[in-house]
């Protein structure tokens, strides 16, 4: 862990008098910057800049803990923050799109689409393309050809109440002609076109307030204002493309169609057949781009028949029927300062690099990954080097080349440590896998606040107003060691155990805890894949939670089973590696967690604090006969793919699994089909034909 001398750049060890100067110093300044950031939208330096006066701060009060004051920057969150936007739960989720970077992985992307809808390989698929805009994904809704709600895309399942802000856009309808449907939800993009943007940074700039680093982050910021007049004062704009519901139309041409008749601004879209024709359109497109008034940083590819939409679904976050072809990676060459080593909370020691700040496709880069310590090894990065680093989408800047002719003399090769720099002990490599571990575990500081840190993050428990730097805050306060004591909190300040009590920290107040307490608060009941995905577990990410809780239920069944399952060679192992994506090194992992006492410990007294709500599956699943069956597909289908029938299966209810057990409800079986219908009819699980099944399924 850095040494306060470490962090402190302007003198190894100051004296206590200088360093009571310097602490009011820059106590003041931390203060106005807070204040040009939460109250006024207008910060005047870089994150960067900032943070590096909260290190120094911290750093004086660490090597003078005396110092340490109520209304010192570091026990504060903000300058007075507000209560956030209200929450709206999206009745479709709103997802992401995949991307392609190439036109052989755009191929690929057709042969999939292709393959999966059982097409013939030399036929071509209808294709619209559009542009991608680089702004923010919104969510009208209207009710009666009026607009009542708007919200951002938050996690996909649920984001935020924008309405006011939404309703100053000039560019939005608040009705709808007579010929648009009552009830009806658009989505779209809301951007700052490039003209407008370049106003409202001279604007700022006369003012000496700090400017916006690119459209994009004009728009966000602009749009989630609590003050809606300050959004009706920015130069918004809203392009529309898509629907929640695709209602009766056929294609997505005739909805973009539909679009523009209603008086919702889109972008010029066409239909192509074929790879040479979209490659076409794509270059057309890249040339075209500095012409636009708006970024754009890609086209979005749908394939163009709703009903085969429809077939093809969706896998984890995006639908298998569109893709993202995002523009080539812009590249910078800066200065590599220095390489620090973080320990994530599953151990993993990664490198990052510190960078001379440099502004890569409209973002101001400081930090780059170098992936593992065979990265650095392979592209002999030092520190002191040039490098070119790149940054393609929203993937994280990497350094991807050394200039080394420009290399400074005495440049020394890096020695990755052995040892965790959170906690001292031994980091290990184990075979064949390119990540060196803490072996710390519980006792290290690092895993344990990363852990925190993504139990609370977006896709997990997601509670507002609780970011990195306050769950930083309140550990080093010692009034957070593990999830339970986030619920903890408000009985905590209560009876008086935390000291100072929270509500009169610098910059808190009653109504800055009240308001923390109230997000803690509406936070008490998770759904259960949300909750199995906060938990941490290495491997299990946001895709593997969800078929778990799909499979399992309620999370007593979850725990129930893994319990049983730590007895490889009963039932309960088998089932759990039946789950679709679920190996044995997942299992392995699923296990483990489980299996140790203090993992146990810590979610006995989580679960005393919350509320896990059981699966809930889609709306368009609720009554289906086969929800919760479980099907096996073996042998060759000839009406369709065994990708599409196993996708039309889960969007049915029905658990697909890969194995023949007792607990099996059908196997399919088509031409050839193997061991698994012998098993099956030796187990006396019920045999469907494909037209069976066929009958079955669309009866649903």
């Amino acid at each position: 862990m850095n040494s306060p001398e470490t962090l402190n750049p302007h003198k190894d060890k100051l004296a206590a008098l200088d360093a009571r100067v310097r602490h009011h110093e820059l106590a003041h300044e931390i203060r106005r910057h807070d204040a040009l950031y939460y109250q006024e939208d207008s910060p005047e330096i870089t994150d960067a800049e900032y943070d590096a006066l909260r290190k120094e701060l911290e750093a004086i009060e660490v090597q003078y803990p005396e110092l340490i004051t109520a209304d010192s920057p570091t026990q504060k969150v903000g300058a007075e923050p507000a209560r956030g936007f209200s929450k709206v739960r999206h009745a479709v989720p709103m997802l992401s799109l995949s991307n392609v970077f190439s036109e052989e992985e755009l191929s690929d992307f057709l042969e999939r689409v292709g393959r999966f809808l059982g097409l013939d390989p030399s036929g071509t698929i209808d294709i619209v393309a559009e542009p991608k805009i680089d702004g923010l994904s919104c969510a009208l809704r209207y009710e009666n050809r009026q607009l009542v709600q708007a919200a951002t895309r938050g996690d996909g399942t649920e984001g935020e109440d924008i309405t006011d802000n939404v309703k100053t856009i000039s560019d939005i309808p608040h009705s709808l002609p007579g010929d648009a449907p009552d009830r009806v939800e658009i989505r779209g993009e809301i951007y700052m076109g490039l003209r407008a943007f370049q106003d409202l940074n001279q604007s700022l700039a006369a003012q000496d307030k700090k400017i916006f680093a690119n459209p994009r982050n004009a728009a966000a910021g602009s749009v989630r204002q609590l003050d809606s007049s300050i959004t009706a004062k920015r130069p918004l704009r809203f392009f529309g493309y898509a629907l929640a519901d695709n209602l009766d139309f056929k294609t997505q041409d005739e909805i973009r169609k539909a679009l523009e008749s209603w008086g919702v601004p889109v972008t010029p879209w066409g239909v192509y057949s074929g790879l040479s024709s979209l490659m076409e359109n794509y270059q057309k497109t890249l040339e075209g781009r500095a012409d636009l008034d708006y970024e754009i940083d890609g086209i979005v590819y749908k394939v163009n028949r709703i009903d085969y939409q429809s077939r093809l679904g969706f896998v984890s976050r995006a639908p298998r029927w569109a893709t993202a072809h995002k523009f080539p990676a812009e590249k910078a060459v800066t200065r590599l300062n220095d390489i620090d080593i973080q320990v994530g909370r599953t151990g993993a020691l990664t490198p990052v690099a510190r960078l001379e700040p440099i502004t890569v496709g409209g973002v101001v880069v400081s930090n780059a990954t170098l992936h593992n310590e065979d990265e650095i090894r392979r592209k002999d990065v030092r520190i002191g080097d040039t490098v070119v680093i790149q940054r393609a989408g929203d993937v994280i800047p990497q350094v991807v080349e050394v200039l080394k002719d420009k290399r400074p003399a005495g440049a020394q090769e890096f020695s990755y440590p052995d040892h965790c720099p959170a906690c001292g002990s031994l980091a290990i490599r184990e075979e064949g896998e390119a990540v060196r571990r803490c072996t710390g575990g519980l006792i290290c500081p690092a895993q344990a606040v990363e852990r925190l840190k993504h139990f609370v993050s977006r896709l997990a428990f997601d509670i507002e107003g609780l970011g990195s730097k306050i769950i930083e805050l309140f550990w080093d306060k010692g009034i957070l060691k593990s999830p339970a004591d986030i619920f903890k909190l408000e009985q905590k300040n209560q009876d008086g155990e935390i000291q100072p009590p929270l509500q009169e920290w610098d910059g808190w107040g009653d109504k800055s805890a009240d308001n923390l307490f109230a997000a803690i608060k509406e936070r008490r009941s998770i759904a259960l894949n949300r909750f199995i995905y906060a938990l941490g577990i290495r491997q299990v990410g946001e895709a593997t939670a969800k078929r778990l809780a799909a499979v399992y239920g309620d999370f007593d069944h979850l725990q129930n089973a893994m319990m049983q399952a730590q007895d490889r060679a009963a039932g309960a192992y088998e089932d759990l590696l039946n789950i679709d994506d679920i190996g044995p090194a997942v299992a392995d992992d699923l296990l483990g967690f489980f299996a140790e006492q203090h993992n146990r410990e810590v979610l006995n007294d989580l679960l005393r604090q919350v509320e896990i709500e059981p699966y809930v599956r889609p709306i368009h699943q609720e009554g289906s006969a086969l929800a919760g069956k479980t099907v096996v597909f073996t042998g060759t289908l000839e009406k369709m793919t065994r990708s599409e029938a196993k996708a039309q299966a889960e969007r049915l209810g029905a658990k697909v699994s890969g194995s023949v057990s007792g607990k099996t409800d059908y196997v399919v079986a088509g031409d050839d089909a193997g061991s698994k219908l012998k098993k099956a009819k030796d187990l006396g699980v019920t045999v469907l034909s494909e037209e069976e099944w066929l009958a079955l399924s669309n009866a649903e």
